[in-house]
C-alpha cells in the first residue's frame, strides 16, 4: 500500500523548485526519444514539424509507478493498450488543435488505440466524458483539464475503476500525485509572466499605459501568468501604469471586444499584455479597425501560434512567449515509465522559447 500524501502546499514547493532547476540547468535539459531538439536524429517517433518538440526543462517530486498508483494498480502493457484523451476545448483555438493533433500523432506512431473527446469547454462533459471513456474500458488517460478545480467526480470514479491518469497543460491544484492523477506535464507559467515583463520593458522601454487582457478565471495558467508578470514588472521598478485588467477567456472574439472597449475608454493605451495569441490577434484586429498603425501599442503575448509570430513580422505584436502544445510523445513516454516501473516525476516543466523581431521570420515554421 502506497501511504505517501503530496499536500498541495508541498507541490507548491515543489513547482518553485522546478523553476528554480529551470534556471539553473537550462543548458542541460533533457530530453525523451519523440522530443528531440532540430537537427537530431530522434530515432524513435514523434512530431516531425522541425524545432516543434517539447523538452524537458526540470523534474521534481517522488516518481509514480503502477505499484503506487492509489495503492496500486495493474500493470498494462502500453503497446496493446486503449488510452483515452480527454481535451477540454472546442478546438477553435490554435493550441487546442495542436494539443490533440500531437496526442493523435504520438499514439498512432506508437501504435496505440485511441479513444478522444472534446468538452467544448463545459466542465460538466468533461467529467462525462472522463467517465464514459472508463466505462468503454480504457486501460488509461490522459486529460488536459478545462479547470484546475472541478473534476473530482471523474478522477474519482477513474480511480474507483483502477485507470490512472496523467495530466498535461492545466494543473490539478486541489488533487494529490500519485492518488488521484500520476503527474503533471506542462510549462512553468509564472516563469512565462515574468519574462513576458522582461519583453515588455525591452520593447517599451519601460514607459506606458499597459492593459492586461487576462485569461479564464479558475484556472492556475491565467493565475501564474498574471502573477509572473505583475510579479516581474514590480521588481524592475518600471514607469509602466497598469491601467486596466480585463478577463476575455483566451478566445479571439472576446479579445477584439474587451481592447475595443479599453481603447474607447482610454486611448492613451500604450501597451497590452495579452494571456494567449488568441487574444493578443483579437486585440490587433480592434486596434486596426479604430485606425491605429503597427507598433502603435505594443503587444506582448504568451503561446506561440503561427498567426502570432506572422504579427511580430508584420509590426502588430511586439513578442512571443512560447507555450509548447506538443504534449504527445512526453505524454506517452509517461505512460512508458509508469507501466515499467522507472516511474513518473509529480511534475515536468517543459522549456518554452521566445519569438522576437530578431527571429520571427526564421522561426516562423515552428510557431503552431
Amino acid at each position: 500500500m502506497n501511504t505517501r500524501r503530496t499536500t498541495r502546499t508541498a507541490l507548491a514547493v515543489s513547482l518553485v523548485c522546478a523553476a528554480t532547476a529551470w534556471g539553473a540547468q537550462s543548458s542541460t535539459a533533457t530530453t525523451v526519444p519523440g522530443t528531440e531538439p532540430p537537427g537530431t536524429d530522434a530515432g524513435a517517433a514523434g512530431s516531425t514539424e522541425p524545432g516543434a518538440s517539447q523538452q524537458v526543462a526540470a523534474t521534481s517530486g517522488d516518481l509514480c509507478t503502477y505499484e503506487d498508483y492509489a495503492g496500486g494498480v495493474e500493470q498494462v502493457d502500453l503497446a496493446s493498450a486503449t488510452i483515452g484523451f480527454a481535451q477540454s476545448e472546442r478546438e477553435a483555438n490554435p493550441f487546442r488543435i495542436a494539443e490533440t493533433q500531437s496526442i493523435r500523432d504520438e499514439a498512432e506512431a506508437r501504435g496505440i488505440d485511441l479513444i478522444v473527446t472534446n468538452a467544448e469547454s463545459d466542465l460538466n462533459k468533461e467529467i462525462s466524458d472522463i467517465q464514459g471513456m472508463v466505462d468503454q474500458g480504457v486501460d488509461a488517460l490522459i486529460i488536459s483539464p478545462l479547470n484546475s478545480e472541478g473534476l473530482d467526480p471523474a478522477l474519482a470514479y477513474a480511480k474507483e475503476n483502477g485507470v490512472p491518469i496523467m495530466t498535461i497543460d492545466r494543473l490539478l491544484t486541489t488533487m494529490t500525485a500519485c492518488e488521484d492523477y500520476i503527474g503533471w506535464i506542462g510549462s512553468d507559467f509564472v516563469e512565462q509572466g515574468r519574462r513576458a515583463a522582461d519583453a515588455m520593458v525591452r520593447e517599451t522601454g519601460g514607459e506606458g499605459r499597459l492593459a492586461v487582457l487576462l485569461g479564464a478565471p479558475g484556472v492556475n495558467v491565467t493565475t501564474d501568468r498574471n502573477n509572473g508578470f505583475m510579479e516581474r514588472l514590480e521588481e524592475l521598478d518600471t514607469n509602466i501604469e497598469v491601467v486596466a485588467e480585463q478577463a476575455a477567456n483566451y478566445e479571439r472574439a472576446m479579445g477584439q471586444t474587451v481592447t475595443e472597449q479599453l481603447i474607447a475608454n482610454d486611448p492613451d493605451i500604450t501597451a497590452i499584455y495579452a494571456h494567449n495569441d488568441e487574444m493578443a490577434l483579437g486585440a490587433v484586429a480592434a486596434l486596426q479597425a479604430a485606425g491605429y498603425s503597427p507598433g502603435d501599442v505594443k503587444i506582448i503575448t504568451i503561446d506561440g501560434t503561427q498567426g502570432a509570430v506572422q504579427g511580430i513580422i508584420d509590426g502588430w505584436i511586439s513578442g512571443v512567449i512560447e507555450s509548447n502544445p506538443r504534449f504527445g510523445p512526453l505524454a506517452f513516454q509517461a505512460l512508458e515509465d509508469f507501466y515499467s516501473g522507472a516511474g513518473v516525476p509529480e511534475v515536468t516543466i517543459i522549456s518554452d522559447k521566445e519569438y522576437t523581431v530578431d527571429n520571427a521570420e526564421a522561426e516562423l515554421e515552428n510557431a503552431y
